[in-house]
């Protein structure tokens, strides 16, 4: 086991968030998941990235050993999320290591067919929701029983991609963030009493190879084409409020309240919200619901006084 000291849940002013915590984050090795890897990094995780790919998950960890404090708290771990056997052995050997599991980010994810669901491959299909929802769903409960012994923990699932409104040709990428969203809202309810903190998190509209397969597909990708020219074009969203709301979210704090949440990292007040606590906790806000007369009836004002 690797000595280092163990998380401290109430760092000094200043001090890195997430000194001595273990965070693991599948998909590690490129895109929005190399920019989560490279915000705990700088945050004093000890940090595990786990990906198929071992040559790209090498390059990451290369890349990140000039923000580690010790060339030892970047691990990589090569393993598919769609086998359980690779997800328990990989889970089992990091608390074997440091003795604690503290941090899940499940980014693993692929685009999926695209183009309109009627001439989709259905095998291609199934495997994008293989990989974008069971993938976490098989982290999760992997990683659950050593977070539920420790009495906390947190684990964080990338939504966004359709989780909240249509994407045609983009069915099934849609339907496994769309699952995403229930899945994460579900297991905070049976997390809470162990002190287990899930959130889902929508990145934002940041460029990754997944913005090529659009551009690539051309008119089978229908509106979305143009748009994803226009981003490459711009640059896209900036990836500094995602790296802020994960760490934010890993470190705990008050961000408690906000278990069970999607939280947009592009548009929400996120800091803001986390210090109503109680009010957004009970609340059907940043949830999934059908709008009716009788949910709307449920969902509180928010309106405390502030301008």
């Amino acid at each position: 086991m690797t000595d280092h000291p163990a998380a401290a849940q109430n760092p000094e002013p200043g001090a890195p968030r997430l000194a001595g915590r273990v965070a693991l984050v599948t998909g590690g090795g490129g895109g929005i998941g190399r920019v989560i890897c490279r915000a705990f990094v700088r945050d004093g995780a000890w940090l595990v990235l786990l990906g198929r790919n071992l040559d790209t998950l090498r390059a990451t960890q290369d890349l990140l050993q000039a923000d580690a404090v010790r060339p030892d708290m970047i691990a990589i771990a090569q393993a598919d999320v769609t086998r359980q056997d690779d997800v328990n052995r990989v889970v089992e050997s990091v608390n074997g290591r440091h003795g604690r599991m503290d941090v899940l980010v499940n980014c693993a994810a692929i685009q999926g067919p695209i183009g309109p669901f009627i001439t989709a491959d259905l095998d291609a299909w199934a495997r994008t929701i293989d990989i974008d929802l069971i993938g976490p769903a098989r982290m999760a409960r992997a990683v659950f029983p050593y977070m539920a012994r420790q009495g906390a923990g947190c684990i964080v699932n990338l939504s966004g991609g359709g989780a909240t409104s249509p994407r045609p040709n983009f069915s099934a990428y849609a339907a496994a963030k769309a699952g995403i969203v229930r899945l994460t809202e579900t297991l905070a309810v049976e997390g809470r009493p162990f002190g287990i903190r899930i959130y889902a998190i929508a990145p934002g509209a940041i460029n990754t190879t997944m913005l090529d397969e659009v551009i690539e597909a051309g008119p089978a990708a229908g509106t979305e084409y143009e748009a994803a020219v226009r981003r490459r074009g711009t640059g896209g969203d900036s990836t500094v409020p995602i790296e802020e709301l994960i760490v934010y979210l890993a470190a705990g704090g008050d961000a408690g309240s906000l278990t069970g949440k999607l939280i947009a990292a592009q548009h929400d007040d996120w800091q803001d919200l986390a210090t109503r606590g109680e009010a957004i906790a009970s609340s059907d806000w940043y949830t999934l619901r059908r709008l009716d007369p009788s949910t709307l009836g449920r969902l509180p004002t928010l309106d405390d006084g502030r301008s």
